[in-house]
């Protein structure tokens, strides 16, 4: 935590320094967020979203326990790895605009890429199984990927009466479905369930 708030401080600084004290937002409306570390040390929180992440608001028909909670920041961004390194404060964030558990978001996206080592995490920036038209999606930053997982999930999911983890893997990665031939979506439940009770 002091490491984030002395990037921060620094990175005021700076920004002052050049003359650009105010907040910049792209042209695209998406949030532009970057925080500088001091030196070589690591930097937990650089966003940089490109993609305008729509709000979606909680639905009366979203009963689960799944809804934010605050978590302790050091703990769940020290378990995180590979391309999910530094990443626990955009899950916090995104959590926190959808009004979902940063810890289901964390424990879909550590299933889904091995914990940030999978090669759609490290080609596409696609933390969390998303498809489009062509296949896997790919993000211009992880964050954006973060933020995507979660609207989907509160639009799609948690607006739709999934009350827990079971119901939610039974339509996100349904078992015996066709783009799943080695069957790995038979794991899906219990390996969320599993990084979700340790996060």
């Amino acid at each position: 935590m002091v490491l984030l708030m002395a990037a921060m401080m620094e990175n005021l600084q700076q920004m002052q320094s050049q003359g650009l004290g105010q907040t910049q937002t792209q042209a695209s409306g998406a949030s532009s967020l970057s925080f500088m570390a001091p030196g070589n040390s690591y930097n937990p929180a650089v966003a940089n979203l490109t993609m305008e992440h729509k709000d979606v608001a909680t639905s009366s028909a979203d009963k689960s326990d799944l809804k934010f909670r605050p978590v302790q920041f050091l703990k769940l961004d020290e378990q995180l790895g590979g391309k999910l390194s530094g990443a626990a404060v955009h899950f916090i964030e995104a959590g926190k605009k959808y009004d979902i558990d940063p810890k289901l978001l964390s424990a879909i996206a550590v299933h889904e890429t091995g914990n940030g080592t999978s090669r759609a995490a490290n080609e596409k920036n696609n933390i969390a199984g998303m498809m489009g038209k062509n296949g896997l999606r790919s993000y211009e930053t992880v964050a954006d990927s973060i933020y995507d997982m979660a609207r989907n999930l509160r639009q799609n999911y948690l607006n739709q009466g999934k009350e827990s983890i079971a119901q939610i893997g039974a339509k996100y990665a349904p078992v015996g479905a066709a783009n799943d031939p080695t069957g790995l979506n038979n794991h899906w439940t219990t390996g969320v369930q599993r990084f979700y009770n340790t996060l």
